[in-house]
């Protein structure tokens, strides 16, 4: 299914949120249901909603009897208080997640088995902690399991051509709708503005191949902000230079189930396999120039 749908139908209702658990290889995680973050894309989450070190415990009104109060768990712990009421992380039993709702709350993991909601799988990766399963255990991606389609090499060139043309019109729309300047900063602003003004924009809606790649290349310079400006939505946790699987996940999650060339194509964006994306590899793979490449529109 086209990105642009992807955009329209994440416009239209709400993303979907989980939390990662640790810095490890690229495509690995996901995220469950949550509103987006003002200024973020509409498609992905909230990224620090990815911290793995943040969860927070339910308030209480006396912070003096609850030494649980301020301390943070990962996913997959609680809070709890020793015999000397010190506050420590234990492993949270499955049964006490809340029930699901509906399927739409179902996540799928790595070992291909679907878990009724993301609270159910981190509780059941603690418990595996320290084991070989458990460390190759992460969330894959939102919804039940299901098959996903082999991604064919002319697919994956395809995929770049809609990419693109969705983060140019993301941008766009959180422009037109940006009355307070709470969606995008002053200098995001004046970045999009210049696009929003170009007569010769392509205007959202279903295009073919063909007439995306010849604005790509007729309107090159359109898509070296959205490029960038992606790139800094998604190096939060640290900001840094690189994206980790943990920042990936809240644009990867929700892309898989309708575009099966996501997981292939945030592989090949890591060119020497390091496991971490450079705004260099990211730019490549949207067919930015080297010279085109500049950390300073990372805003």
């Amino acid at each position: 299914m086209r990105v642009c749908i992807v955009f329209l139908l994440c416009l239209a209702g709400q993303a979907f949120t989980a939390s990662i658990t640790e810095e490890e290889p690229i495509i690995d995680d996901v995220v469950e249901e949550a509103q987006p973050e003002v200024g973020a894309n509409p498609v992905q989450v909230e990224i620090g909603d990815f911290d793995e070190a943040i969860d927070v415990v339910e308030e209480e009104e006396d912070i003096t009897e609850n030494p649980c109060l301020n301390h943070h768990c990962k996913k997959g712990k609680v809070c709890e208080v020793d015999e000397e009421n010190t506050p420590m992380c234990v492993c949270q039993d499955p049964t006490t997640c809340p029930a699901a709702v509906g399927e739409f709350e179902h996540v799928c993991a790595t070992d291909n088995t679907t878990y009724d909601s993301s609270c159910h799988f981190f509780a059941q990766k603690c418990s595996l902690e320290g084991t070989k399963k458990g460390h190759k255990l992460h969330l894959d991606y939102i919804g039940p399991c299901k098959v996903i389609e082999a991604c064919m090499d002319a697919e994956l060139n395809e995929f770049p051509l809609r990419m693109r043309d969705w983060l140019k019109n993301v941008l766009v729309s959180l422009y037109e709708r940006d009355e307070e300047n709470n969606l995008l900063t002053e200098k995001q602003t004046l970045r999009v503005k210049k696009i929003y003004e170009n007569e010769k924009r392509l205007q959202a809606g279903e295009h073919t191949l063909d007439l995306l790649a010849h604005d790509f290349e007729k309107n090159y310079n359109m898509y070296i902000f959205p490029v960038h400006w992606q790139f800094g939505q998604l190096d939060q946790h640290p900001v840094d230079g690189f994206l980790s699987h943990t920042e990936l996940a809240p644009l990867r999650a929700p892309l898989i189930p309708m575009e099966h060339c996501t997981t292939r194509f945030f592989e090949q964006c890591d060119a020497d396999n390091d496991k971490y994306i450079a705004l260099e590899e990211w730019a490549n793979c949207f067919s930015i120039k080297e010279e085109d490449v500049n950390k300073d529109l990372v805003i």
